[in-house]
């Protein structure tokens, strides 16, 4: 894990200055860091050593042949495999690292080898003799990608910050990126809060010549496996036998490290089983880390005791690290610098890795994406129900006109004006995701933003439109719909995003082995068939030691933390509804940053 920056000029005489852009991007690799230039062309590269950690891996890396140089943030869980395959076609490599496997693939085949990596990456190469850049991200999007067009050409960095550093990056808002906030809680890509700066989107890759942009593609669209899923018709019982397999296989390539890998423990499903496996592939020693705070001791929002149990279950040492409010406080301005696009969520993610950093880990296994893979939300069960009854209310006489008073209402009882809105977006199971997941409704943006830029953000804009610019088509099957909203929306722009800010900060990488691309292959066939299985039966059923009843039968609860109580008894003022004063400490802060 690390954070890269590269410049490609319009003219051979354009230079930038990196230097404060690499002091933002120090903490996602303290470990080394180093920069090469042409005319033209600069990159620089700041490491995190988790594989082959002699100097000898260190970035830019250039290619045997001197024709290519990388830089590169991520990891090839399967490049030892990759590493042979070379080797025994005669190519000598001279470290044991995951970013000479790249080089060496691309020099061969081009954008083709993209579909031999499995695991999480970004990368820039730069092709010397064809003078050309080349830039390629992951297909779930877990490692940030972000792009810059400027007078003098384009830039490519991990960070929004890092880029606004260079001083050559125009701050104009982009208007849709801040509406999307303010609605949803994260800036959607490929937008950022700057409409200079774009996401390179998740699965595609692009090709800059002489400082410009000339090819965009998508190589691999997640959302095909919700669109077209298979079905292999095999008897009920095999299922579990299969995912079992492919989730053991997914957690024992997160597992490959030079260094010891932790586990982020909740009290819930997705940790506890992959804490199971974990055990189950061999590890030693597994240190797990769970948050706890004060005022939910007793409450069922306290994961503690849970995880504790959890903990002992399987044989992991267990350390629980208490935040209190005082901390929290005294971190608040430290965790709004960390962020680097605005986000409602992250700092339970924050915590744990500050926790994980300081047991002395650089890797936490996280099981963040086990409700979107395996239909965890109740929301799967509620949207299709609320669309299907919805469908056949609305044919009644005077339905539309009853709804709307009820939705007056219950916007006026919640002090939150999107209610109003639900008899018109309870339509579609787009309108319905966003009924769920939104925090202000479009009338509340003129409050909250430049009314020129709410203009400019509502033209033409409508839930389903917003909803399949992030996740293209959706299939007719209700529950696979969802499933692919949740995953290429608010797992991709939210859950990951937090997930790589968070703990970059503390020089912590965060894996994620029920996001990952391979394993969504692996259970394609069977994804229809998930929804027989409610409760996550066959996430919790994968260790050879399923989870026990104490924990498969919990209430979910979501990763708290108290922030709204903390802001409001250190007498920070209300600038709203409780619900909507950390959204809007969040703009307000990176506003100023």
């Amino acid at each position: 894990m690390c954070g890269l920056i590269g410049f490609f000029g319009r003219d051979s005489y354009y230079s930038v200055d990196f230097s404060r852009s690499l002091q933002l991007l120090y903490r996602r690799g303290p470990d080394g860091g180093d920069s090469w230039s042409a005319p033209g062309v600069h990159l620089a590269h700041r490491r995190l050593a988790i594989l082959d950690l002699d100097f000898r891996a260190s970035q830019p890396m250039h290619s045997a042949c001197g024709r290519y140089v990388i830089v590169f943030n991520g990891e090839i869980y399967n490049f030892r495999d990759l590493r042979i395959s070379l080797q025994s076609h005669g190519h000598r490599l001279s470290t044991t690292s995951d970013t000479e496997v790249i080089l060496n693939l691309f020099s061969i085949h081009g954008p083709a080898m993209l579909r031999m990596l499995n695991g999480m990456f970004a990368f820039v190469i730069w092709d010397k003799m064809a003078k050309r850049a080349f830039a390629a991200r992951d297909p779930y999007g877990i490692k940030p990608l972000y792009l810059a067009s400027t007078d003098r050409g384009i830039l490519f960095c991990s960070q929004v910050k890092a880029l606004l550093a260079t001083g050559i990056v125009a701050r104009d808002p982009d208007p849709i990126g801040r509406a999307a906030y303010w609605m949803l809680g994260s800036v959607p890509e490929p937008h950022t809060w700057y409409k200079a700066i774009r996401t390179v989107p998740a699965g595609h890759y692009i090709w800059v010549d002489q400082g410009r942009i000339t090819n965009t593609r998508c190589w691999h669209d997640i959302g095909e496996s919700w669109r077209h899923p298979t079905d292999l018709h095999i008897p009920e019982a095999e299922i579990p036998v299969r995912i079992r397999a492919a989730l053991r296989e997914s957690v024992e390539r997160h597992l490959i490290a030079d260094v010891p890998v932790g586990v982020f423990l909740s009290g819930g499903i997705d940790s506890g089983a992959l804490a199971g496996l974990i055990v189950e592939a061999g590890a030693r020693d597994l240190q797990g880390v769970t948050i706890a705070y004060e005022e939910y001791a007793g409450q069922l929002e306290d994961e503690a005791p849970v995880a504790a149990k959890t903990a002992n279950y399987y044989g992991i040492h267990h350390h629980i690290r208490k935040v209190t409010q005082e901390e929290f406080l005294s971190d608040l301005p430290l965790i709004l610098e960390a962020m680097d696009q605005p986000s409602i969520d992250g700092v339970n993610t924050w915590y744990a890795s500050k926790a994980a950093a300081e047991l002395g880990l650089k890797v936490a296994i996280s099981g963040v994406g086990g409700d979107e893979l395996f239909l965890g939300y109740t929301s799967f069960r509620h949207l299709p129900n609320l669309v299907s009854m919805w469908s056949h209310l609305s044919r009644l006489p005077g339905s539309m006109f009853l709804a709307n008073l009820v939705a007056s209402w219950q916007a006026r009882r919640t002090v939150n004006s999107r209610w109003s809105y639900a008899p018109q977006w309870a339509r579609t199971i787009e309108g319905a995701w966003w009924l769920r997941r939104s925090i202000n409704s479009p009338a509340l943006l003129n409050s909250l933003m430049d009314p020129e830029l709410v203009t400019e953000a509502m033209e033409g804009f409508s839930v389903e439109r917003s909803v399949n610019l992030m996740t293209g088509a959706l299939p007719t099957d209700q529950m696979m719909a969802l499933a692919q909203i949740e995953s290429m929306s608010y797992l991709r722009n939210q859950l990951l995003r937090d997930c790589d800010w968070a703990g970059m900060y503390h020089s912590v990488e965060i894996r994620t082995p029920l996001v990952d691309t391979l394993l969504l292959q692996h259970v394609q066939p069977y994804l229809r068939s998930f929804s027989r299985f409610p409760g996550k039966r066959l996430l919790a059923s994968a260790p050879l030691h399923p989870l026990p009843p104490q924990i498969t039968h919990r209430l979910k609860t979501g990763f708290a933390i108290p922030i709204e109580r903390w802001l409001s008894m250190a007498g920070f003022p209300a600038i709203g509804a409780p619900s909507s004063n950390w959204v809007k400490y969040v703009a307000q802060s990176y506003a100023q940053s």
